[in-house]
């Protein structure tokens, strides 16, 4: 008997609880044990593991520790340290990367279902993340490329604004034109610390460059007035 391979079960979509599968494929929760032997992050082999099967179906992430008392296997990932957050980071971007346009169409399609109100942005390239970090989770061109191909998909597949740092914004804008929205973090008011972010600007360079919206987070919620340095943020965006 002759089954064409979209009459097969295993490619029709199926409900599982709020989740609406496009198949029946589901990978399992087995772990690679190819985090750091030591600090439990993540790598660029995790990565690069999730998103050679971003596009095949639903992935259950691997046994994942929450405190250093609950390994069980070597070289098992963590999530309770910042480094394994920016670690998971480098693999959720990879796989958002590699799942393409149908993932994009699909969040749109149940923010539209659920909510028309709701705006939905395409995530380019994190803002913690440089060319060297780029290349180990296996993107081959540089930060402007890739952003640029990222955002161009985002708004392709129905997404009403993108997020991306400054950087970047103003060949967005160029590239892509002015009727979406670009929502900008890695935002840092002159002589603050840059922390965890690759690619900085201070509030006035990210609205300069077109951002519709920035996100400042740290230099505000650390800061001893935090309401005294929101004021001081706003003054420098209109001085």
């Amino acid at each position: 008997m002759n089954i064409k391979p979209n009459q097969q079960p295993l490619f029709t979509s199926a409900r599982m609880g709020k989740l609406e599968l496009r198949n029946r494929i589901i990978m399992a929760p087995l772990t690679r044990m190819r985090a750091g032997s030591i600090d439990h992050v993540p790598t660029a082999l995790q990565a690069e593991y999730y998103a050679q099967r971003a596009s095949a179906g639903l992935i259950v992430a691997e046994a994942t520790a929450i405190s250093p008392d609950g390994f069980g296997y070597a070289d098992t990932p963590g999530l309770w340290s910042a480094d394994q957050m920016r670690g998971w980071r480098l693999v959720t971007d990879a796989v958002h990367a590699a799942g393409g346009g149908k993932m994009l169409h699909a969040a749109v399609d149940a923010a539209r279902t659920s909510n028309p109100a709701l705006v939905v942005l395409g995530v380019t390239v994190l803002t913690s993340l440089d060319e060297n970090e780029m290349g180990k989770v296996g993107f081959g061109g540089t930060v402007r490329e890739e952003v640029l191909r990222l955002a161009a998909l985002a708004l392709d597949n129905g997404c009403k604004g993108i997020v991306t740092s400054a950087r970047e914004t103003a060949a967005v804008r160029a590239e892509l034109g002015h009727n979406f929205a670009i929502v900008t973090p890695g935002v840092r008011p002159a002589g603050a610390s840059h922390a965890d972010q690759a690619r900085v600007a201070t509030p006035a360079e990210a609205i300069a460059a077109g951002a519709s919206h920035i996100v400042v987070g740290r230099p505000i919620t650390e800061a001893a007035d935090p309401a005294a340095e929101a004021k001081a943020i706003l003054q420098q965006i209109s001085s």
